[in-house]
């Protein structure tokens, strides 16, 4: 089932540009909302594509066959007029995998958070 959901014009709001038909059927963009303010973010509209772009490489791939560095290479690749890789710890610094996966509503990839590394959780 395909799930419309439209994401906040306002940051902090709940968008109605950007769709989200690759979401996870529990999610839904104001508990997004709630677990960003958990971590001090307000999403804007880049948060939300970047959120949108995750749930469809998650769609895309078997979450069970997703490599970490294939992921975050699709997500530099898409981003990279925007500034890449360091744009993307711009809008998550937690990293956009680590941080931006649970508030997609999906699970983070093994090894996306590596606290011996100095990742932040």
């Amino acid at each position: 089932m395909t799930q419309r959901t439209k994401a906040p014009s306002e940051p902090g709001e709940i968008p109605p540009l950007i769709d989200f038909p690759h979401a996870p059927p529990s999610w839904l963009p104001k508990d997004a909302v709630a677990l960003a303010a958990s971590d001090f973010l307000v999403l804007t509209e880049d948060h939300w594509t970047l959120i949108a772009a995750l749930q469809e490489y998650f769609m895309r791939n078997a979450p069970e066959n997703i490599r970490l560095r294939d992921l975050h290479d699709a997500l530099k690749e898409k981003f990279h007029t925007s500034g890449g890789g360091h744009y993307l710890y711009h809008l998550f610094p937690g990293g956009p995998v680590a941080q931006g996966c649970p508030i997609a509503g999906l699970s983070a990839p093994a090894g996306s958070v590596d606290q011996s590394y100095g990742s932040v959780s």
